[in-house]
């Protein structure tokens, strides 16, 4: 580890010695690579649906319809700009921008490739990324965070109830599934010994951490999505019960920046999953077997940006998929599965890599935490099976929980194991007895 943490040292050696042309010329790269795999990834997932859903999707706007996503820029730009009455209007104005401007800022330490001098850009020796910090992960998750700001503001802003509600979504989004992500990131620094972008990719020369890692890499899987409000975990603008949610009462440019920060997070997210875990700008097994140079010259941004265009589509694969979640459903994957999850594997991961540190033997250290794991999953099923299905104090059987649709004053839906309370109903008017039926008129003309 100590090692990881020189090499991690000299990496960031390179940086911070560009001209200011080169670091205007890097800084216009990444956003115009941004926007531009946004335009790709609007049309895209268009088109990927409606393949999943048997449909034909855009066709109009270009060749094959690839140029839908400009299209609906240019009429979103076009279409009026309201600000409701109700409104506070700076902040109203303000909330968009905070949305997308840290959207932007986060992809400034995501590596393109290796952290030295090998590629020339118009005679200056450079680095394939903007910049980099020791903590550049904490930067990527620190800009993440001030980006839910303005969806928060956004629904506040409002002055309406449906977006308040969005807002207030968005904000239990973050803090649930932020803290998951979090300690999924917490196994990767305790085997790369760094936070930098560049040197957790070192890191990964031989093996990358999704296969070191599983189960650090599925829960930040899980957790990016609910980060970018992404079905299933569209909770902050549901339609089906918030209208359109933080965005609803949003016209023109303004929610066009909301689009576009959306977008821009999910290749953020998808960037650092692969930094983090597919070994970034390195070429898979398969190519680094036959092909010594794969990984030198500008290959490696070929390589990242495939690997970011596999996770869109990824994206795009689940909305197609799965429905969206109920939000009790959301709340206990975020706080009863994946932060236990981390925690325990966080609590095995650190484990082993102190006794790996120690010396001990690498089959020992497996057989020693297996063991311990296998013996708490043994008493978790033991505890479930034994402990008692009865109320302690009345000794009667636990019932579903009685349900007052209107305790709080206005109605509110049953959770699960609630039941609504029946509903009284009126005797019919009209006797059975009584009711006639006219006849149809029969081939002999009567009725």
């Amino acid at each position: 580890m100590h090692q990881s943490v020189l090499l991690a040292a000299e990496d960031l050696s390179f940086f911070g010695r560009d001209p200011w042309w080169l670091v205007l010329l890097k800084a216009v790269f990444c956003f115009a690579f941004l926007v531009l795999t946004v335009l790709i990834a609007i049309v895209w997932e268009r088109k990927v649906v409606a393949w999943m859903q048997l449909r034909i999707g855009p066709n109009r706007h270009g060749p094959w319809g690839m140029l839908q996503s400009l299209a609906d820029g240019v009429k979103l730009a076009l279409k009026e700009d309201l600000v409701v009455t109700a409104a506070d209007k700076v902040v109203f104005v303000l909330a968009p921008i905070v949305s997308a401007m840290p959207a932007f800022m986060a992809f400034a330490v995501i590596p393109f490739g290796p952290a030295d001098h090998e590629i020339s850009i118009f005679g200056t020796r450079t680095t394939m990324q903007l910049t980099d910090l020791p903590v550049g992960i904490l930067f990527i998750l620190a800009t993440a965070s001030i980006g839910i700001y303005g969806i928060v503001l956004a629904g506040w802003a409002s002055g309406s109830t449906y977006p308040l509600l969005g807002g207030l979504r968005s904000a239990a989004q973050m803090v649930s599934y932020e803290i998951a992500m979090g300690l999924s990131f917490a196994a990767v620094f305790l085997y790369a010994g760094s936070m930098s972008t560049s040197a957790i990719v070192d890191a990964q020369t031989h093996t990358w951490f999704a296969a070191l890692l599983p189960v650090s890499f599925v829960v930040y899987l899980v957790s990016m999505v609910g980060e970018t409000n992404r079905a299933p975990f569209d909770l902050p603008e549901a339609e089906g019960e918030l209208v359109g949610g933080f965005n609803t009462e949003y016209s023109s440019l303004k929610f066009a920046m909301f689009m576009l920060a959306e977008y821009i997070n999910m290749v953020t997210v998808s960037a650092v999953a692969s930094v983090m875990f597919l070994g970034g700008w390195r070429a898979p097994w398969p190519i680094t077997a036959f092909w010594a140079g794969a990984n030198h010259g500008w290959w490696p941004m070929l390589w990242l940006i495939i690997k970011i265009q596999l996770l869109l589509f990824v994206f795009i694969w689940l909305r197609g998929t799965l429905p969206r979640l109920r939000y009790d459903q959301f709340m206990k994957l975020g706080w009863k599965v994946l932060i236990p999850v981390s925690l325990v594997w966080l609590v095995l991961v650190a484990t082993v890599r102190a006794l790996r540190n120690e010396g001990h033997n690498f089959g020992n250290v497996v057989l020693w935490v297996g063991g311990a794991v296998v013996v708490l999953v043994l008493l978790s099923v033991l505890f479930d099976m034994l402990r008692p299905k009865k109320d302690g104090a009345a000794g009667v059987p636990a019932g579903p929980a009685p349900f007052d649709p209107m305790a709080g004053g206005f109605p509110v839906p049953p959770m699960p194991g609630q039941q609504l309370p029946a509903v009284p109903r009126r005797p019919s008017r009209v006797e059975n007895d009584q009711t006639t039926v006219p006849a149809l008129k029969g081939d002999d003309g009567a009725y």
